[in-house]
C-alpha cells in the first residue's frame, strides 16, 4: 500500500512542520495587520500627487490584501483543517494571496524606476513620472494579473476536494488546470527576475549618483552618507531577503509538484519552499518600512499625526537626494 504521507516515510514528521509553519502564519498576522493598517490610515490622508504616491497605495492595497488572506493559509495546513477550508484557500484564498505578491514586486520595480527617473534620468520623467500614467499603469496590471492569473486558476480548480496527500491543491485542478499552474509559475518567475534586475541596476545608479553629488559637493558630512547608504540598500537587502530564497527553489518545486515526483531526495525542497514562502510574506511587515525611509511625505504625515507637538525642521533634517 502507498503511503499516503512521502515526508513520513523519508523521517519527517509532516504534521510538527505544518503546525510550525501555521503557527508563523500565524505569528506574523497581528503585526501585518497592525503595521499595514497604520500605513493605509496614514496614506488616506496623502493626496496622489505623483507616480510614487499611485504606486506607494497600490503597493499598500496588495500588502493589506495579502494580510487578510494568512489566517486562512495558516489554518489549511494545520492537521486538523476540514477540507471545505482547504477548497477554499486553494480555489480563492491561495490564489489572492499570489496575485498580492507579484502585484507588490511588480510595483517595487515601478517605485525602482520612478526614483531612477526623478534622480538619475530627470529626462524620462516626461511619460515614467506622469500621474495619469502611473494610474492606468497600476491598474491595467491588476486588470491583466486578474485576467491572465486568477480567474483562470479559480476556474479550472474545479475537481472534488477529496484527496488527502501533501498536493492537496495540485489534485483539484483539472487537466488544464495543472498546465496553467505550470504555465503561470513560469510566468510568474519571469515577473520576478526581470523586476530583480530592474530593481538593483535602478538602486545602483541611483547609489552612484548620490555619492557622485557628495564629492562634487565636498561634503564632509559622514552622517548623511551612511544614512544615504543605509537607505538606498535597505530596498535591495528586503527584496532580495524575502523573494529571491522562494523564487530559486519555487522552479524544482513545481517540477516536483507537475511530475508528481515523491523520492526522498525531493522532500528537502517541499520543506523548503514551506519556508520560503512564509519568509517572502514578511514583506507585507517590511514594506512600510520602505516607505517611511523613501517617502518624506509618508515620515513628516506619521510623525505628524503620532506627535502633533513635532515640527516640519524636526522631522525632515535628514532630508536626502533620494527622497521623493
Amino acid at each position: 500500500m502507498t503511503s499516503l504521507s512521502p515526508l513520513a516515510d523519508c523521517g519527517f514528521n509532516e504534521d510538527t512542520i505544518n503546525m510550525a509553519i501555521s503557527s508563523l502564519y500565524f505569528l506574523l498576522f497581528i503585526p501585518a495587520l497592525i503595521i499595514n493598517g497604520v500605513a493605509v490610515w496614514v496614506c488616506m490622508q496623502l493626496r496622489s500627487t505623483s507616480t510614487f504616491m499611485v504606486y506607494l497605495k497600490n503597493l499598500l492595497a496588495a500588502d493589506l490584501l495579502m494580510t487578510l488572506t494568512i489566517p486562512v493559509k495558516a489554518a489549511k495546513i494545520l492537521p486538523s483543517a476540514p477540507l471545505t477550508l482547504k477548497a477554499f484557500a486553494c480555489r480563492y484564498s491561495d490564489v489572492i494571496f499570489y496575485l498580492c505578491m507579484y502585484m507588490s514586486i511588480i510595483l517595487l520595480g515601478l517605485i525602482s524606476l520612478d526614483r531612477f527617473f526623478k534622480i538619475v534620468r530627470p529626462c524620462g520623467r516626461l511619460l515614467g513620472q506622469n500621474l495619469v500614467f502611473g494610474k492606468v499603469l497600476s491598474a491595467s496590471i491588476w486588470v491583466v494579473l486578474l485576467a491572465t492569473n486568477v480567474i483562470p486558476t479559480m476556474i479550472l480548480t474545479n475537481q472534488d476536494p477529496t484527496n488527502k496527500t501533501k498536493e492537496f491543491c495540485m489534485a483539484m485542478k483539472s487537466d488544464a488546470g495543472q498546465g496553467l499552474h505550470g504555465g503561470v509559475v513560469k510566468l510568474n518567475n519571469a515577473i520576478f527576475w526581470v523586476v530583480c534586475v530592474l530593481i538593483f541596476v535602478c538602486y545602483i545608479c541611483i547609489a552612484r549618483k548620490v555619492f557622485q553629488s557628495y564629492r562634487k559637493s565636498g561634503s564632509s558630512n559622514d552622517e548623511g552618507r551612511h544614512k544615504t547608504k543605509v537607505r538606498v540598500f535597505l530596498v535591495l537587502v528586503v527584496f532580495s531577503v524575502c523573494f529571491i530564497p522562494f523564487h530559486i527553489v519555487r522552479i524544482p518545486h513545481t517540477i516536483q509538484q507537475t511530475n508528481n515526483v515523491k523520492a526522498c531526495s525531493q522532500v528537502s525542497i517541499s520543506i523548503a519552499q514551506k519556508v520560503t514562502l512564509w519568509l517572502s510574506t514578511v514583506n507585507i511587515c517590511l514594506d512600510p518600512l520602505l516607505y517611511f525611509f523613501l517617502c518624506r511625505e509618508f515620515r513628516e504625515k506619521l510623525m505628524g499625526m503620532l506627535n502633533r507637538r513635532g515640527t516640519p525642521s524636526q522631522i525632515t533634517s535628514d532630508n536626502i537626494a533620494i527622497l521623493p
